[in-house]
């Protein structure tokens, strides 16, 4: 049984057409029977007059039929396999720190294991909270401990729901991420759409039907539970490690295996650890803005005739400048059809994401727009990316009035320098409302002058890209973590046995799906150490 890619069809092929290609590829008879299923869907779009499909598939033909040709391959085995199981008498129970996409599967598969991991999220379940995040967009009502970074589901549920990667285990541990999420109730094309997504709406769902599994394998969620210290023994030898975990309610849970999944913005427990003496460093992030265009200008620039096509959907793109000032500016978690979302869960202080439905169907596309910075851009300890993105969200706070509205500068005005004082064709979909002003405002000088050099640029790739009626609104901060919580080849900290750090905010993942695959690797490794 083998498996085909690289078959190249136009966008509106006809129904005959896939199978014709598949027996051509295997010098097939035109009337030799088979049977066929699509393994992964995506288009090749470089032509915009020439839009192709392009298809891999599993093909059924009979045992004695010779394979051969170019792209013909067995179909890979991605059957996801647990590492060990629990013995019979557990000693103790791993502890996951955090219910995102990491600590959600890291739970998972520890479940699965039958290790019975007890899950602390600070934040509420899920549902509680997109109501209290809507408070935010509507109300401009913030809770810190209940918003768009915090709760059930991760700062993932509020995002375009990307579910693809570069990493190398995206084939393998990956597709174990996208079999639960369709099991959750996820839409089964994720399995094999080139460019997979769910929307915020369906996460809800997806995260509350992977929650019941957990429970039902013996997992125990705690909601509310917000870490307040790490007991961390010391040995003679000067050897680390954990013994417990201490809760703001002063609770106090054993555990010698702790999952640290707790996201890029849990900038309290970063502090805490650091106090506790946990090995950290910084790392480079990103800062930058998000660009708001209508959705239609997108689709033409990247689709020509075939724009609105349903195979296509809405257009997204990536884009990348090397600016003469040596930054790096490219777009980041682009989210077509979609809208711009507040996302922050500090008090006083602004912060930017994209988030959109599975429908893709909002009026404009939006990105960040975002320049790479490194630790020479913010001396001083582990800590001082924190500050950095601090500083830049206050004076952004300020910017937009001081209640949570955004500052916003018309993309024709940013090129001209000037603030702005009025929209044009564009409407911002930022909530709770966006502040006409000048973005240098909340930026550093260097951020501006390399977005200023490469609008034009990006431009000459998607037309109208540059127009003077798209918005730019800041300030995206949050792109990745600002340091890591350096772990060894036992996916423990260097210095601290037990303490197993994981995904985004310990800077080892970069969006769900990766997210995901950390948080199986993690407990992969604490199954083996609870049964060795």
């Amino acid at each position: 049984m083998p498996r085909l890619t690289e078959l190249r069809l136009p966008l509106d092929h006809p129904d005959e057409a896939l199978p014709a290609v598949i027996r051509a590829r295997l010098g097939l008879h035109e009337d030799a029977p088979i049977t066929w299923s699509v393994a992964r869907r995506g288009y090749d779009a470089r032509k915009r007059d020439d839009i192709r499909l392009v298809y891999s598939v599993d093909v059924t033909i009979p045992e004695d039929t010779a394979i051969q040709g170019p792209h013909v391959g067995p179909i890979p085995d991605v059957t996801y396999r647990p590492v060990t199981c629990a013995p019979s008498r557990l000693v103790s129970r791993p502890v996951v720190i955090g219910a995102g996409p990491c600590g959600l599967f890291a739970a998972l598969v520890l479940a699965e294991m039958g290790f019975r991991p007890i899950i602390l999220e600070r934040g509420r379940a899920v549902r509680e909270r997109t109501r209290d995040t809507w408070g935010l967009w509507r109300r401009g009502v913030l809770l810190p401990e209940s918003n768009a970074q915090f709760g059930e589901g991760g700062a993932g549920t509020f995002s375009d729901g990307k579910l693809y990667s570069g990493i190398k285990e995206a084939r393998d541990l990956g597709r174990k991420v996208l079999t639960e999420f369709v099991a959750a109730g996820g839409p089964e094309e994720i399995l094999w759409n080139s460019k997979p997504h769910i929307g915020s709406f369906r996460l809800v769902t997806i995260v509350e039907g992977i929650r019941t599994k957990i429970e039902a394998l013996g997992g125990e969620y705690r909601f509310g539970a917000r870490v307040a210290a790490i007991d961390i023994a010391t040995s003679n030898d000067g050897s680390r490690e954990v013994r417990a975990v201490e809760l703001e309610s002063g609770e106090i849970i054993p555990a010698n295996h702790v999952v640290l999944a707790i996201g890029h913005s849990a900038r309290d427990t970063f502090h805490m650890l650091h106090e506790h003496g946990v090995f950290m460093e910084q790392k480079p992030f990103s800062i930058g803005v998000r660009i708001e265009h209508p959705q239609s200008v997108i689709d033409r620039a990247r689709f020509g005739r075939f724009a609105g096509h349903p195979l296509l959907g809405a257009a997204d793109y990536k884009l990348v400048h090397h600016a003469k000032n040596g930054r790096s500016v490219y777009s980041f978690c682009m989210c077509p059809g979609g809208q711009v979302v507040a996302a922050t869960s500090e008090v006083g202080r602004v912060v930017t994401n994209g988030m959109s439905q599975y429908s893709r169907a909002e009026l404009n596309a939006n990105a960040g727009i975002v320049i790479g910075i490194t630790p020479k851009d913010y001396p001083g300890g582990p800590l001082a990316g924190i500050e950095f993105q601090r500083h830049w969200e206050s004076l952004a706070f300020q910017a937009g009035g001081g209640d949570y509205t955004a500052p916003c500068q018309r993309v024709g005005d940013f090129l001209d320098g000037r603030a702005s004082t009025g929209l044009g064709e564009v409407v911002p979909s930022y909530q709770p409302g966006v502040r006409m002003a000048d973005l240098r405002a909340c930026l550093p000088e260097y951020v501006i002058a390399a977005i200023r050099e490469a609008l034009p640029q990006f431009d000459r790739r998607i037309p109208g890209f540059a127009m003077p009626d798209a918005l730019m609104t800041g300030v995206e901060t949050r792109t990745s973590s600002p340091l890591r919580i350096t772990r060894g080849r036992n996916f423990q900290s260097i210095n601290t046995k037990g303490l197993y750090p994981a995904g985004e905010g310990a800077g080892y993942a970069g969006g769900i799906l990766s997210a995901g695959v950390d948080g199986i690797k993690v407990a992969e490794a604490v199954g083996l150490s609870l049964s060795g």
